[in-house]
């Protein structure tokens, strides 16, 4: 299989806070407990990853935030492209780390592929493969 090429991202660091940068109706808050999925990447909006530090904690707490904020919220679409693998202690989890949804939407935008991102990003540990995965 040959490989993608590189993207090269231009990346800025702030204090100032996105409500403050961009205004409410580009910004989409991802988080997985969203149930709007998300289609497509729209190079006119502004993409917020919401993170915790720890997931087993602060349940749909990005959810809460973005609803809080007036934000439109998304989720990948792991559900519509994956299935679930039989694995001994049960555990599926549409939660990701950061740099796995970065690299998820990252393959996507290169490849208009949501198998192929999400093949990139949805670690095998996490109880989701792609259907021609299953054994």
């Amino acid at each position: 299989a040959a490989s993608l090429p590189v993207p090269h991202f231009q990346m800025d660091t702030t204090q100032e806070s996105y409500l403050d940068l961009f205004p409410l109706d580009v910004i989409v808050y991802l988080t997985p407990d969203s149930e709007n999925v998300l289609e497509d990447i729209d190079p006119n909006k502004v993409y917020v990853l919401g993170g915790l530090v720890d997931e087993s904690i602060h349940k749909k707490l990005t959810l809460q935030r973005a609803q809080e904020q007036s934000l439109q919220t998304a989720r990948l679409p792991i559900r519509e492209y994956m299935v679930k693998t039989v694995n001994t202690k049960n555990y599926h989890s549409e939660t990701l780390a950061i740099n796995q949804v970065f690299d998820i939407l990252s393959t996507y935008y290169e490849t208009r592929s949501w198998p192929a991102a999400l093949k990139a990003g949805v670690s095998a540990g996490k109880g989701y493969v792609l259907p021609d995965a299953v054994k």
